[in-house]
């Protein structure tokens, strides 16, 4: 039995620890891969359906400036590691549907995406489908690192954005962001705070290892001592560790100290405060934080840890700030609205659009309906498919998930569950944003229009598949199918012999060879 062990760190704190290296090296040299390749999981937390909770938060958050009769300047909308892209392009959509539906007279904004990694800043300048949002200008990008970013320099715009600056709120989105930066690490015990150390080792020589490989085979050991007092030079920050170590008993304890950092920092760039709007996985209530274990980190290619949101609501009220927190039980997602300012209170449609869309019916559960229908897909028939795809705002991977039962039950439909298909495959193409998954969603669209006897409207799904994946045989074949049934003669044969010419040895042009064209 083989009992070597490799030592990568020896006892180093926890919040200085080479594990935070390790992960951000993990996302730099990954770049959009880590998502598009699907190493890192990131459905649940950037879906149509949360982009709509954002956009109803920050839509609430617009109609109370304007209220206020701050209406004129720019609010700017920041995104903290916005990665891959998809949930800003969820919120943007889901705005321009609510901005539509108002003759409010709101406060213009810009939307920032922001990341410390430079592939994903260059995706998102040179994204199709964000060149509207940009000519518009109600989107930008900037450079921004949690850590050590003392400014946001908008690239779109060419103008930095320095403390002091803004005279609107800044609003912050912080979407499963604050679990992979890092935080310090305590044990209560014995009304006696410890800080935590860590030592990491591995069963197997990490020399030849990559981030992912070393993540999942390294191994901790945790150390406690008890650090000179006060621990922080931020008195607030000693405050809320002195109200655990009178509350909390025998248990480990994750303190947010850099996600408040940059919070602080967030708040500096503004006159009028800052608004934070955050998901993940994490605790806002003090018996959630009880006995809590040894940390374990949560592996996914990279790694995460859960959030003490009830640092952050704690710290938020301290500073005379407004907290939103779920008033019921949730399973999978927190989701919270921090208001670092001292009219918290007077921010009503926030208020309200945080009780509609987070307490009566919020992401959370819609995840556990989810886990639900893909559970109970092959019973579904199809007006429960629509449905469905309807509750969560058309969302693409949701739709793909469940496209294999889709096909069957179209198999026999009326006349207005074909209209109602059309429709909703036209709304799930409307929300997805592409970032160069395998899949060819619009392959498939335009194949079900064309089954549905939407040939006209197939054609240009078919365009938008050659676009995304290049010239393919069965693109050339349905297209020309599509022209043969509109009849449209000479597109269906120049369409044939453009088709032939690229793929000569494709079997399936022999029959459109012998289609009647009379």
């Amino acid at each position: 039995m083989n009992t070597e062990s490799f030592e990568i760190e020896s006892q180093t704190l926890f919040s200085e620890s080479l594990i935070w290296k390790i992960n951000r090296d993990f996302y730099e040299d990954k770049g959009l891969a880590a998502w598009s390749d699907g190493i890192v999981p990131h459905h649940m937390t950037s879906n149509s359906k949360v982009g709509l909770t954002y956009a109803s938060l920050i839509f609430g958050f617009l109609r109370d400036l304007a209220a206020k009769g701050q209406d004129q300047e720019t609010v700017y909308l920041l995104e903290l590691g916005a990665g891959h892209g998809r949930l800003a392009f969820h919120i943007l959509k889901h705005l321009d549907t609510m901005l539509e539906g108002t003759d409010e007279a709101l406060p213009p904004y810009c939307y920032v995406l922001s990341d410390f990694v430079e592939e994903n800043l260059l995706f998102f300048q040179n994204h199709p489908q964000f060149q509207y949002y940009f000519e518009k200008g109600t989107l930008d990008v900037s450079f921004f690192d949690a850590i050590n970013s003392k400014d946001l320099y908008l690239r779109n715009a060419q103008n930095s954005v320095s403390p002091g600056n803004l005279n609107q709120p800044i609003l912050a989105i912080a979407n499963y962001f604050f679990d992979s930066i890092p935080t310090e690490l305590f044990y209560v015990e014995n009304k006696i705070v410890s800080a935590c150390s860590v030592s990491i080792s591995s069963p197997e020589d990490p020399k030849d290892m990559d981030e992912t490989e070393m993540i999942q085979h390294m191994e901790y050991a945790y150390h406690n001592s008890v650090p000179e007092s006060p621990i922080y030079e931020n008195a607030l920050l000693n405050e809320v560790l002195e109200d655990y170590r009178q509350a909390l008993a025998k248990s480990y304890l994750h303190f947010p100290k850099n996600a408040i950092t940059c919070m602080e920092f967030l708040a500096t760039l503004s006159k009028a405060g800052l608004a934070v709007l955050t998901m993940d996985k994490g605790f806002h209530e003090i018996h959630d934080l009880q006995g809590r274990k040894e940390p374990e980190l949560v592996a996914h290619g990279s790694f995460s840890m859960w959030v003490n949101y009830h640092a952050l609501g704690s710290y938020c009220e301290k500073q005379g700030g407004k907290t939103m927190f779920p008033s019921y039980s949730n399973f999978h997602l927190e989701i919270a609205c921090l208001l670092f300012m001292p009219d918290g209170e007077s921010y009503v449609q926030t208020d309200a659009a945080y009780e509609r869309n987070v307490n009566e019916f919020g992401p959370d559960d819609f995840n556990s309906v989810k886990h639900l229908a893909y559970f109970n897909v092959s019973r579904l028939k199809l007006k429960e498919l629509l449905a469905f795809y309807r509750l969560s705002a058309y969302d693409a991977a949701i739709f793909i998930q469940m496209l294999p039962r889709l096909k069957q039950v179209m198999q026999r439909i009326s006349f207005n569950e074909r209209r109602r298909i059309a429709q909703t495959l036209d709304r799930v193409w409307d929300m997805y944003f592409n970032i160069n998954e395998d899949f060819d969603l619009a392959y498939e669209i335009g194949g079900m229009l064309y089954d549905l006897a939407f040939y006209a409207e197939a054609l240009p799904y078919f365009d938008h598949s050659n676009a995304a994946f290049g010239l393919k045989a069965d693109v050339f074949y349905n297209r020309a199918l599509c022209h043969y049934q509109l009849k449209q003669d000479d597109l269906f044969y120049a369409t044939l012999k453009e088709g032939k010419a690229a793929f000569p040895d494709f079997a399936l042009f022999e029959k459109l060879d012998g289609l009647d064209m009379t």
